[in-house]
């Protein structure tokens, strides 16, 4: 796995640094990126831009999916990735968070190996831990990603930000992107009760929009699984996504009440496969 990563500073390879020194990826110029001791490499280079999900929004999220609720997108991950030529074919999650959804993947896929992408530290130290066969590091998918130019067999994107340009780079010719984004109907129940945030009705075009010019869609298919959740359940979802930063949390408890138990809920996403351009 390490032999595909790149210095973020000069681009060069990365080796681990030897034995009795720190625990670091190092490159030939001497650029040193710590490992930390939740499992984690560092690979960012100056401040980060923003801070990623909170570690309470991560802990919501870690739970939520424990449960299974979203189960429907992983498996449906799993089942769309495609077989690769490589021995040992890189997947690359960017914006892994947990890593739940890569470490379905790498559990369909025997011989692949995995990499988890994501800017916020909660995420990456459970994200590291996910699946035996992952490395996790902390990077800004909106830069240079830190891999070598077709590096790898798959690239998923799940509820993430998209960098077109990156990913066609880190993609082998004919690789494969895995793009998940919610539908129009997705938690449709909870949006006017709660006053959650809307999906984008133009969703879909931004997606094309990001994606022009490096990837031709190949097809697109549409998951959906109906929840029942508790009083709970329903808080932890609210707590894991964007909406968390929008609500009020004595206001928003008193509207869950109002839902009843158990409120039935619909998980709507799509799934779009593209090839490099």
């Amino acid at each position: 796995m390490v032999e595909r990563l790149r210095c973020p500073v000069c681009g060069e390879g990365l080796h681990l640094a030897p034995a009795g020194t720190s625990h670091a990826l190092r490159c030939p110029r001497r650029h040193s990126f710590d490992i930390a001791r939740q499992g984690y490499v560092n690979l960012l280079t100056g401040r980060a831009p923003h801070s990623g999900d909170t570690a309470e929004m991560v802990a919501a999220r870690a739970d939520f999916l424990a449960a299974g609720h979203y189960d429907v997108i992983s498996t449906a991950l799993a089942d769309a990735a495609p077989a690769s030529d490589d021995a040992y074919p890189l997947v690359v999650d960017a914006g892994a968070g947990t890593g739940r959804h890569l470490a379905a993947v790498l559990t369909a896929v025997p011989t692949a190996v995995g990499l988890a992408l994501d800017i916020a530290k909660p995420a990456l130290r459970r994200a590291a831990r996910a699946h035996p066969r992952v490395t996790a590091a902390l990077a800004d998918t909106w830069q240079r990603l830190p891999l070598a130019d077709a590096s790898a067999a798959l690239v998923l994107n799940v509820f993430a930000p998209r960098n077109g340009a990156e990913f066609r780079r880190v993609l082998a010719p004919d690789g494969r992107l895995l793009v998940v984004t919610p539908a129009t109907d997705h938690l449709t129940e909870l949006v006017a009760a709660l006053g959650l945030l809307r999906v984008d009705p133009a969703k879909a075009d931004r997606v094309a929009a990001s994606l022009a010019g490096h990837f031709t869609e190949e097809s697109t298919t549409v998951h959906r699984q109906e929840l029942a959740l508790s009083g709970s359940e329903v808080a932890t979802l609210v707590g894991m996504g964007p909406s968390a930063w929008h609500t009020d949390p004595a206001g928003l408890a008193a509207r869950i009440h109002t839902l009843g138990e158990p409120a039935r809920v619909t998980v709507a996403v799509r799934l779009g496969t593209y090839r490099p351009a």
